[in-house]
């Protein structure tokens, strides 16, 4: 489960920080033509944090949100934002019945399990998937990203495209996309991951911090070009993060 901690840190900016909004606008774009296409309209958010993208979810599409989260610190933000429907529930034992909703997200979650200990995850998310649903999943990628943020924030593991699809499909899903993102950025993440920060000392803190405008910006920018480019088809080699859509089968 990620570092209660986090959850303040969180809650303060993802309205406007620059990664927060970039990774909003970069799925946005990648869901819009899937949600023209399949209309979903009982939508699952599996480890919802603060309910802060459930309410976005909604307010863009008009989705009917089940936000579900183990961590009591997260539902009383989002209960504090007005979000409705929200759950406490190990998204390894949701308190659903099978094959209920249209749609399934699941953003950033599946890396606070121990590596090796994820696959009942995906297995229980796919369950609770209609027949012809569409499951989001994003995770962080590649391990030589790992970092302080990393370590404070609990996360417990990093993934490669292969491995990810590798899961996705040992569910019984097929698979729709899939791209690294957050990739152009990926040369000054690896410096200051690998090359300045093994030289820092003290505690590990988060990287949810603020930052000036001028530079928000400035990161958000290369974000905003990926949207752009995944929306018109391209998938990127390399990245911070992964992104997967998958379907499960009619039968």
């Amino acid at each position: 489960m990620m570092n209660p901690a986090e959850f303040a840190n969180i809650a303060a900016l993802e309205e406007n920080f620059w990664w927060f909004r970039g990774m909003r606008r970069i799925l946005f774009r990648l869901l819009d033509r899937q949600v023209e296409q399949r209309k979903p309209e009982l939508v699952l958010e599996a480890g919802c944090g603060t309910g802060h993208l459930s309410r976005k979810l909604t307010e863009r599409y008009g989705w009917r949100m089940v936000p579900v989260d183990l961590a009591r610190e997260g539902l009383e933000y989002g209960r504090g934002l007005g979000v409705e429907r929200m759950v406490q529930a190990d998204v390894t034992r949701l308190p659903f019945a099978a094959g209920v909703f249209d749609a399934v997200l699941s953003m950033d979650v599946i890396v606070h399990f121990p590596r090796g200990k994820e696959f009942p995850a995906f297995l229980e998310l796919a369950r609770v998937l209609k027949p012809g649903g569409l499951m989001v999943v994003r995770v962080s990628a590649l391990d030589i990203l790992r970092s302080r943020h990393s370590r404070f924030a609990h996360e417990r593991q990093r993934f490669t495209r292969a491995r990810l699809l590798r899961n996705l499909r040992a569910c019984g899903l097929r698979i729709v996309r899939c791209s690294y993102l957050n990739s152009l950025l990926f040369p000054v993440a690896f410096a200051k991951f690998r090359l300045y920060e093994p030289f820092l000392s003290g505690p590990e803190e988060s990287g949810v911090r603020p930052v000036p405008a001028w530079l928000d910006n400035m990161l958000y920018m290369p974000l905003v070009l990926e949207a752009t480019w995944l929306g018109a088809g391209l998938n990127f080699p390399l990245g911070q993060s992964l992104l997967a859509l998958a379907e499960k089968p009619a039968p």
